[in-house]
């Protein structure tokens, strides 16, 4: 069975889901009106609801609100491209007066003035996942996504056997996330790989759909390609419908980001060779944590780094990897 950070188990997340009356967001709902008992109220705002990234990030801070006794909501867009639609769930969370807030924006520039708004009425704000171009939020709880997708390119680069063409299929280029995982694929690619050539750079929102037809729009233009990377877990699974689609399996390098269930059944079958999983419960539970020590008055670092995992078929059973997987 699956191993969790910090120690989840059925009943404490099935307590936590009581206490915390932590709200769904799969339809873009307002969620459980916050504030209205005795606890402190910490809004939880994210990039999406659909993926099952997110549904181990509320994991985490429904462990977390269980532990220090915190009423939470948790909710996201529709999709990860639906930017209006979070900064209107985060309009609707700042009305309800929470104590804290915590964003994982889409758009770190669009959020600007909802943050100085959380700021302007004494709300710490905690940036989960994707940080904010912003000196708002008191700390932030995510990957070193540079880092991260710096391991994702030196496997690239080891599997293609340094040379050759390949392209990038990334979820956006406004959030701190997708420029982190472009640019720190990239520039690994050109400090140590010279003989490799990105040709393409496509952008896909995070949507399955979206970049499984980009995927397909770029294999069908570069017959000799040998890798793509897709920097979150609906590009990744994109661009492997769009290799089996067009009958490319085992003639590329695909490596993906996150572990959902869809890419590990895809790296056990051989469709794609590895991946970098995250430790979304972890990220889920320290901006709780952040959150309320924020509230205590604590001072707390300009970021908490939650680490980062590659892992293919070689290691995908090790306990360390099945603790940070996401199925």
């Amino acid at each position: 069975m699956r191993k969790r950070s910090f120690g989840v188990a059925a009943g404490l997340v099935a307590a936590a889901l009581v206490l915390s009356g932590c709200a769904g967001g799969g339809d873009g709902g307002d969620g459980a009106g916050g504030g209205d008992g005795d606890k402190p109220y910490i809004a939880l705002v994210s990039k999406g609801f659909q993926h099952q990234f997110w549904q181990a990030v509320k994991e985490g801070a429904e462990q977390a609100a269980e532990e220090f006794d915190v009423e939470i909501t948790f909710e996201g867009p529709d999709t990860e491209a639906d930017v209006d639609q979070q900064l209107q769930q985060l309009q609707t969370a700042l009305d309800k007066g929470p104590d804290a807030i915590g964003f994982a924006a889409l758009d770190s520039q669009a959020a600007g003035p909802y943050l100085q708004q959380a700021q302007d009425a004494g709300i710490p704000v905690i940036a989960f996942d994707s940080g904010v171009d912003s000196d708002i939020p008191v700390t932030t709880a995510a990957t070193d996504n540079k880092a991260a997708a710096a391991e994702a390119a030196k496997h690239m680069v080891e599997l293609v056997g340094g040379t050759g063409k390949i392209a990038l299929v990334v979820h956006d280029q406004t959030s701190v996330t997708g420029v982190d995982r472009r640019d720190g694929f990239v520039e690994y690619i050109e400090e140590n790989a010279p003989d490799i050539e990105i040709v393409d750079i496509q952008y896909g929102g995070g949507d399955q759909l979206k970049s499984t037809d980009l995927a397909k729009a770029i294999l069908q233009a570069n017959p000799d390609l040998k890798g793509i990377y897709g920097s979150n877990e609906g590009s990744a699974i994109g661009v492997v419908n769009a290799v089996t689609e067009l009958g490319l399996e085992g003639q590329l390098t695909v490596i993906g980001f996150d572990s959902g269930q869809a890419q590990i059944d895809a790296i056990t079958s051989g469709l794609m060779a590895g991946a970098i999983t995250q430790n979304p419960v972890g990220i889920g539970y320290e901006t709780v944590k952040a959150a309320v020590e924020a509230l205590d008055g604590k001072e707390l670092p300009k970021s908490i780094d939650t680490g980062f995992f590659w892992y293919d078929e070689t290691n995908i059973e090790d306990p360390e990897i099945q603790a940070v997987l996401y199925e």
